[in-house]
């Protein structure tokens, strides 16, 4: 039963890396990483496709192994946490923006502090 949850969780992130493959402010890799890790757990060819794939690979790998996201990476998930604020400081009443702002400062911290 428990392969089953995470093949099906396997799957559900796989298609939301897809679909954030053509979304901006949907991230594509670290969905891509939970398909990886789901996969692992319940389908060892699923999991060996992703870490062949040319270009999520080589993310899934760096982030095993070191805990890394590539600087690329860092400066686009800052982009959309900066963009995401802009929105909500322009559409969200007081106190309701300290939400998100919050969040992008507590992410974005985070982000930034993991090896490249």
């Amino acid at each position: 039963m428990r392969r089953h949850i995470y093949l099906a969780c396997g799957f559900l992130s796989l298609g939301l890396g897809a679909i954030g493959a053509f979304l901006p402010l949907l991230p594509t890799v670290p969905f891509m990483i939970l398909a990886a890790f789901c996969f692992a757990r319940s389908s060892p060819a699923m999991e060996a496709r992703l870490l062949e794939h040319r270009h999520f690979g080589p993310h899934i790998r760096r982030w095993r192994e070191k805990g890394a996201i590539s600087r690329r990476g860092k400066k686009a998930a800052l982009a959309a946490f900066a963009f995401s604020v802009v929105m909500a400081l322009l559409f969200s009443p007081f106190p309701w923006f300290l939400i998100p702002v919050g969040a992008a400062m507590v992410g974005g911290t985070w982000i930034w502090t993991r090896p490249d």
